[in-house]
């Protein structure tokens, strides 16, 4: 290789980069934009002007910057844990774009044409340049900053075994590619299964909290329940706006989020949103409405002041307005709350000139709010029995090896000196006697 073929391979790469049409933003991430920088960086002729800008963070002016962009091009690599291809198929698997969009609701075949051209179009340079890996790039760099030595390539065995790989032309996956993006979504909902609403935006849980559901006992009426209504939302029919109330430390929250473990591959997603974010209810369900994936906004710990805000924006979600329901959206709060608006005896009607001639109507909305979810679930507080039960079964999961009688009696030691029966006590007894037992047993 000299000189001259590596300038003009990187320019010919440039051109084709510069000719997608539908999948521009596959090079819009940290990875893709150094690979970029790097391509121009070789493609400058030392002895003229520059063929191509570059951008500003990387200006090359010398040979030795191809060294030096090679650098950044091997660390993203090397932070991201990653092959070239790997990376650059991830990529393509995720990317939002108005194929990827329309495909999720649209049959293939009822695409425009042009769109199904543009797509095949970008499939096959996308192909060609998964090619040019880093073992390429590094005896270019060499050629290019005439350096004596081969700078070290990044390279790692190829991990995401795709149909992409076992097409020789990536452009016939193209069927394949849609079920794909049919199955998983695509931008954030395919790359994360749990998020969350802040600041006006959702944001992907890079490590989300994964709760078993065979880790939560004692409650199985109400898991059976909730089960149900979650497989009646995932299958597309009509499911229930869902509260779950009682005891602190029942498990409310943690069946919810075993919901997802059980069925994102299903299309489940989850939205955490907090209270104070709750005004914006309507703004998510409208940003998820035509969304093939089925969504939960989870609501913990709910509660309302009187005139609150919150409190209208969820009655609208809950009840509907003008605009349709969202079939693929359902709310699931919890609360240790029965009636989730706090009364006083201050709003008991009183009769003086000044009171609201229908005041008991307004109670009685304050008080019936927690009916417009269609489905109640109650958490009573665990008994001894049921709390033993918690116990023995965490234990047996933790494959804790311990006397039956002394487990019983340390659990209910544990209890009267901690929080009280509860699965969160349990949970925390069993993962306190877990490191005591392993670091007894290490000594």
């Amino acid at each position: 290789m000299n000189e001259s073929s590596s300038f003009t391979t990187s320019q010919s790469l440039l051109q084709q980069i510069a000719s997608l049409l539908i999948y521009q933003s596959v090079f819009d991430h940290e990875v893709g934009q150094v690979f970029i920088s790097l391509l121009k960086t070789l493609s400058k002729d030392f002895n003229n002007n520059d063929i191509f800008t570059a951008p500003k963070a990387i200006a090359p002016r010398t040979a030795l910057d191809c060294l030096q962009v090679y650098g950044y091009w091997f660390r993203t690599l090397a932070a991201h844990n990653q092959s070239w291809q790997d990376y650059l198929i991830t990529q393509i698997l995720l990317d939002h774009n108005p194929f990827t969009q329309q495909i999720q609701t649209t049959p293939l075949e009822k695409l425009p044409s042009a769109l199904i051209d543009a797509v095949k179009h970008d499939l096959r340079i996308l192909q060609q340049i998964c090619q040019y890996d880093s073992k390429y790039l590094s005896k270019w760099v060499q050629v290019a900053s005439q350096s004596a030595f081969t700078p070290i390539s990044w390279q790692l065995e190829t991990s995401l075994a795709t149909f992409l790989h076992h097409h020789h032309d990536w452009a016939e996956a193209i069927s394949d590619l849609a079920n794909y993006y049919c199955q998983h979504g695509t931008g954030i909902f395919a790359q994360y299964h749990a998020l969350r609403w802040q600041e006006g935006k959702l944001l992907g849980i890079s490590n989300p909290d994964l709760v078993e559901l065979t880790t939560i006992v004692g409650y199985d009426l109400q898991k059976e329940a909730l089960i149900k209504n979650t497989e009646f939302l995932l299958a597309g029919y009509p499911a229930l706006h869902v509260l779950l109330y009682g005891s602190r430390g029942s498990g409310k929250s943690s069946l919810v989020k075993g919901l997802l473990t059980k069925y994102s591959q299903a299309g489940l997603r989850l939205i955490e949103v907090s209270k104070s974010e709750l005004k914006e209810l309507p703004l998510i369900v409208e940003q998820v409405r035509n969304l093939p994936q089925k969504f939960i906004i989870f609501v913990d710990d709910l509660s309302f002041e009187e005139d609150d805000d919150a409190f209208k924006a969820l009655k609208v979600v809950l009840e509907g307005s003008l605009t349709a329901k969202a079939n693929n959206t359902v709310v699931y709060a919890t609360s240790n709350r029965r009636h989730l608006i706090r009364e006083f005896f201050s709003d008991r009607p009183k009769l003086s000139d000044n009171d609201e001639v229908h005041a008991w109507d307004t109670v009685q909305e304050k008080l019936s709010f927690s009916d417009r979810f269609g489905l109640t679930l109650t958490f009573e507080p665990a008994n001894q029995d049921t709390y033993l039960q918690i116990i023995k079964h965490l234990a047996q999961q933790a494959n804790i090896n311990f006397p039956q009688e002394q487990l019983e009696f340390r659990a209910k030691q544990w209890a009267t000196r901690h929080n009280g029966r509860s699965g969160r006590t349990a949970r925390q007894f069993i993962d306190y006697l877990k490191a005591e037992l392993a670091i007894t047993q290490s000594d």
